[in-house]
């Protein structure tokens, strides 16, 4: 790693990442404003929810019902606000970190200083992974900040769940990062990476919301790292988030390793 080039690139894109962070951390806040309105008439929600299709209200991750606070914003903030946030983020910073560098031509000046492409690469992979830590940090203290200011001891709010849920959603967007970096780390224009990790991204978030719908095409969810990410069922206290965090950073850490070797090694069009 290059420590002045890890500084220069958290500047660059410092703003960026507190922008993600607090608008984040903002949307938490209102969740946690917004519940004891929703608590106050959770009866009539969740008959509501029983009289749904299944397939719908497991497909938007609400099958936690509106029982309790964690519950409630497993669905309407983790289950679908959160990954949508997170998703343009890594999908833009992997690529702004990489491929747009290569497309613009400014790698050149990187590779022309005394540093190996390997420690660059492993440099602008640091980058991601900070981002992503940041907002997540940021977003479980936020909501920590919400529940003290709006919640207090009048509602059932289980802390540990809810940082679980933030632990297995890091999880999951190191391991997106990291296929974003790779897609990036091998292409040579900025547009074509952006719109295959794009793809990529939101095409393994569409079959993960498919599977749900209905036991028919359940097995499309096997194509998605999203299926591991179950904050409802984390809200609840079931599934198993410590072995599904461990999966999806290993995922995220054989695709940044992939990332970097395969930059270490290509031709680049300087």
């Amino acid at each position: 790693m290059n420590l002045p080039l890890l500084k220069l690139m958290l500047k660059i894109n410092m703003k960026g990442v507190s922008n993600y962070a607090f608008g984040s951390a903002f949307y938490i806040v209102i969740m946690f404003w917004l519940y004891p309105g929703i608590a106050d008439n959770s009866g009539a929600l969740n008959d509501l929810l029983a009289s749904m299709p299944d397939g719908l209200v497991s497909a938007f991750n609400i099958q936690g019902g509106f029982g309790s606070m964690e519950a409630f914003i497993s669905g309407e903030y983790y289950g679908l606000i959160l990954p949508i946030l997170l998703s343009i983020f890594t999908i833009m910073v992997s690529t702004g970190l990489m491929a747009r560098l290569v497309d613009q031509g400014s790698m050149a000046y990187l590779l022309s200083t005394p540093t190996s492409r390997r420690r660059i690469a492993m440099t602008q992979a640091s980058v991601l992974a900070f981002g992503l830590l940041m907002i997540l940090l940021i977003t479980t203290a936020a909501g920590y900040l919400g529940y003290f200011w709006f919640i207090g001891d009048r509602y059932e709010f289980d802390s540990s769940r809810f940082l679980l849920m933030n632990t297995v959603a890091l999880a999951l967007f190191i391991a997106i990062g990291g296929i974003s970096f790779l897609v990036s780390s091998v292409a040579n224009d900025e547009k074509k990476a952006l719109g295959l990790s794009g793809a990529i991204v939101f095409g393994m978030f569409g079959l993960d919301m498919l599977g749900k719908i209905s036991e028919n095409v359940e097995w499309l969810r096997f194509a998605s790292l999203f299926a591991l990410y179950q904050p409802s069922e984390i809200a609840s206290g079931g599934g198993n988030p410590l072995l599904s965090s461990a999966i999806l950073l290993a995922v995220g850490i054989v695709a940044f390793a992939a990332g970097i070797v395969s930059f270490s090694k290509r031709d680049l069009p300087l």
